[in-house]
């Protein structure tokens, strides 16, 4: 659709980011400019009708909250060129105003969150919570005994780019909609892993249902390299907090209650925000109990995200010390199994997990010093 400046279709120019389906350019397109079905299909090299079931159904979706907020700012951004009067019809150079709403999410951005949250919603009773009005989502994840955790925050123009691609499609309606991932969702998430570098589970982990978690033991090992090829493979299905936190004591507490389980997510989504800046070195072997702790593999530098990211991981690891920091940064970073963890620091069986308690409750302890009591998750 070159001749109208709508990208994403046939190596249109970049006026809309990329990732902007085709036939939501179409909907634009005749929508908000008026170009006839007929034009379109022509630029786009495609029968009518093949354009006209692409515009019908867009605007069957506006139902869906995500995807009408989402068309509603690409028709905003697209309104300018039908109020100084580019017709499509009679002058079929006219290029669409690149968009001025800023919280169209580039396609850099997109992937890159798009990575995080739908790794997220891929495990186990794991949802994205949109509420109306607010400009940032959640994904929570629900516990066996109604408990929800919090797993990931996400800005609300990521998620309506995640709807209008079909990644995620609502459950339910109302004020508060809970979004789950598709399988084209989960395909892209195979996409981006390969395209990030990090590498996936074999394919069953892909499956339309969450499989369990069942790779922690040979997929998740830490490199010792620290080589770009050798990164740990992360499962997505549940993490060993979510095995522990289902665990009960004698008196029927939970083994791990919310608070400790919260603080271990969040030590790993700034691990996993760490990974996205391939430009510095991330290799955290020095935390591990053989390491030296000399911090030179970890990078330096406060310009991005990611090294923020990687600042607060390497302050939460400090803090906890040798030992401690070990079982943390295997079992909630590197998603490493209890058993495995184990018996790589040669520990006595179904110690693990009291260690990893302690561990999490000075995690606790480091967060509520340095970001306040119930701090909001990264996002």
């Amino acid at each position: 659709m070159q001749q109208f400046g709508l990208s994403g279709g046939a190596g249109g120019v970049p006026d809309f980011p990329q990732w902007v389906p085709v036939g939501a350019l179409h909907y634009i397109a005749h929508t908000e400019i008026g170009a006839p079905i007929r034009v379109l299909a022509r630029a786009a090299g495609c029968h009518a009708s093949t354009v006209l079931r692409q515009i019908r159904k867009v605007e069957m979706r506006r139902d869906d909250p995500l995807v009408d907020a989402a068309l509603r700012k690409l028709g905003a951004a697209a309104a300018p060129v039908n109020r100084q009067g580019a017709s499509l019809c009679n002058k079929e150079s006219a290029t669409m105003t690149p968009p001025s709403d800023h919280t169209i999410p580039d396609d850099a951005t997109l992937a890159r969150e798009s990575m995080r949250v739908l790794r997220r919603l891929c495990e186990s009773g794991a949802v994205l919570a949109v509420a109306a009005d607010l400009d940032k989502a959640v994904v929570v994840r629900d516990g066996p005994h109604g408990n929800n955790t919090r797993t990931a925050v996400v800005a609300a123009s990521v998620a309506q780019a995640m709807a209008l691609k079909d990644w995620i499609a609502p459950a339910n309606s109302g004020r508060i909609v809970r979004y789950h991932i598709t399988a084209a969702g989960r395909n892209a998430l195979g996409a981006f892993l390969q395209r990030f570098g990090v590498k996936a589970p074999p394919s069953k982990g892909f499956a339309e249902e969450s499989a369990p978690f069942q790779f922690q033991d040979a997929a998740c090992a830490p490199v010792e390299d620290g080589s770009e090829h050798h990164r740990p493979r992360y499962p997505i299905g549940e993490s060993p907090l979510s095995a522990l936190a289902r665990r009960r004591d004698k008196d029927g507490t939970p083994f791990l209650p919310d608070a400790l389980v919260h603080a271990g997510e969040r030590l790993r989504e700034d691990f996993e925000l760490a990974q996205m800046d391939s430009t510095l070195t991330q290799n955290w072997n020095d935390f591990l109990t053989a390491g030296t702790h000399s911090g030179s593999g970890i990078g330096s530098g406060t310009g991005s995200n990611a090294a923020q990211a990687r600042a607060r991981v390497k302050a939460a690891l400090d803090d906890l010390g040798s030992g401690l920091s070990d079982v943390a940064l295997r079992c909630c970073c590197y998603l490493e199994g209890l058993e495995a963890a184990e018996k790589r620091l040669g520990w006595s069986a179904r110690s693990g997990k009291v260690v990893l308690r302690i561990a999490l409750m000075r995690l606790k302890r480091h967060y509520d010093d340095t970001v306040g009591p119930g701090g909001p998750m990264i996002g």
